[in-house]
């Protein structure tokens, strides 16, 4: 069993989440502000298919920035799909994703996994904040966007990853489904089905939710059984636990498919 406190084979490290995000601070000799999915230009996307809603962009950002000012951060790293809109670059996302990124460097040093969402991201951003779609190694933790597979030299460490919306469904007495929250899920993966060696310490893998507030997801218990990505078949059921985007310990990954019969 994987236990909440035990993050780090290397050195003992222990993340800070910030429900305001979601975001979660990764401190070592450098601290990382991590978020993932904005999904920055959404709202022209949805216009095209007849749901109109006004630009939300301020309002994630005015999120960022306060979530900067309250960790301090050395680094903000973005775990991809900072754009939304694919193949293309909409007017929207052209209009905003400038203005975004300039306020966000002028409070900290930026840097971004590219998701299968941000096709033409790289005019946007500045020499050496493009990082490889594979993932990086930084400080000791590895971090990619997830929909790929993880570079080999990501393998033994704890890998932060996007792309998979998690979320938890908590139900009430009668058996009700609330509405999802985002929540962390925390397991060992099999290197085998990713493709990177087996090393001394196991590879951990820590989804992340996503920061874009209509994201929607995929509940937790059916992650494994979703095919959205090499990481989510990895995940190795019995040694996963699941936390709320504040932190909040809920339950071993095993335990709650029990209770729904998976």
């Amino acid at each position: 069993m994987l236990y909440a406190d035990e993050w780090s084979h290397s050195s003992f490290m222990k993340p800070r989440f910030l429900p305001e995000g979601p975001a979660v601070l990764i401190s070592r000799s450098r601290s990382i502000l991590v978020i993932a999915d904005l999904h920055l230009g959404v709202e022209s996307a949805l216009s095209r298919k007849g749901w109109h809603f006004r630009s939300r962009t301020d309002d994630r950002l005015s999120r960022i920035i306060t979530c900067i000012d309250d960790a301090d951060p050395d680094l903000l790293l973005i775990l991809g799909d900072l754009k939304h809109s694919v193949p293309q670059v909409t007017w929207q996302e052209a209009r905003e994703l400038p203005r975004v990124l300039d306020t966000i460097r002028r409070r900290v040093d930026l840097a971004l996994l590219p998701g299968n969402h941000d096709v033409g991201i790289e005019r946007y951003m500045e020499e050496g904040e493009l990082l490889p779609k594979n993932g990086v190694l930084i400080d000791g933790t590895g971090y990619l966007h997830g929909h790929t597979y993880p570079s080999p030299d990501l393998a033994g460490h704890l890998i932060l990853a996007g792309h998979h919306h998690p979320v938890i469904h908590l139900y009430d007495e009668v058996g009700c489904s609330l509405r999802g929250s985002p929540a962390y899920l925390l397991g060992e993966v099999d290197e085998e089905i990713l493709q990177i060696p087996s090393v001394d310490h196991p590879t951990r893998l820590l989804l992340v939710p996503a920061f874009y507030e209509y994201a929607g997801g995929i509940d937790i218990r059916t992650i494994p059984e979703s095919g959205i990505s090499p990481l989510a078949k990895s995940v190795r059921i019995e040694t996963a636990e699941v936390f709320l985007s504040d932190g909040t310990y809920i339950d071993t990954l095993g335990a709650l498919r029990s209770e729904c019969n998976f």
